[in-house]
């Protein structure tokens, strides 16, 4: 992960991957956002409770 933003009010994680790619996940608790934040491995975290557990979109660019 190269760039993590969590907007709080919308509930929304967006990720920029290494490979450089955005995706914006929806309807991600404070409380996980504030997980992957403090992990010592985001990657383990990610895997371990946001992939496959919320819904996500592809974006072209940061979402605004």
């Amino acid at each position: 992960m190269r760039d993590v933003d969590y907007d709080r009010a919308r509930r929304r994680l967006s990720i920029r991957f290494a490979q450089g790619g955005w995706y914006s996940y929806s309807g991600v608790p404070p409380r996980v956002a504030a997980g992957l934040l403090a992990a010592p491995s985001l990657g383990r975290y990610f895997h371990a409770r946001i992939r496959d557990r919320y819904p996500f979109r592809r974006q072209r660019a940061r979402p605004g």
